[in-house]
């Protein structure tokens, strides 16, 4: 019985043996190179210009960055507070051309309540968002305003 059982074994062994000796010899994967630093500045003409807004949440975004770009001194961009000083809400009304036309104040917070008018001066430095015309009317957007105790603020579109 052992020659037996010693073909079988044989038998049973040898296909493995071909399939790691075959799966050693495969090249081993291509990984694609990285793609080339390039050594000049691109040319002004190259740089993709900003498109605008196709719907609005997209422009809501675009006049929150625009908002924070236009009071540096005056916001934060880290996380908010756990505990804020005050919570305003604006809704913004449009014209056109992306030209601030109303701002309605929709939430007074119960305190510092002089961190509503903070919020409408920063609106009112950062417009015009840019057009409007293509978007849906009504032409309005609402914006709220996180602010810390040190009355600095962060529109709760980029949080």
């Amino acid at each position: 019985m052992k020659p037996c059982r010693h073909r079988r074994l044989r038998l049973w062994a040898a296909p493995l043996l071909v399939g790691a000796v075959l799966l050693g010899c495969s090249p081993a994967p291509r990984v694609p190179a990285p793609p080339p630093v390039p050594t000049e500045p691109r040319p002004a003409a190259s740089v993709p210009v900003e498109t605008r807004a196709r719907h609005w949440d997209d422009y809501r975004l675009r006049a929150a960055r625009r908002i924070v770009a236009a009071n540096p001194q005056g916001v934060y961009l880290d996380r908010p507070p756990d505990v804020l000083l005050a919570i305003p809400v604006l809704a913004i009304d449009l014209n056109a051309d992306g030209s601030v036309r109303r701002i309605e104040v929709l939430r007074y917070p119960g305190q510092a309540r002089d961190t509503t008018q903070l919020a409408i001066d920063a609106v009112l430095r950062a417009a015009p968002f840019g057009s409007v015309a293509h978007l849906p009317r009504p032409w309005r957007f609402n914006e709220t305003f996180l602010f810390r105790d040190d009355r600095r603020f962060k529109p709760r579109t980029l949080d």
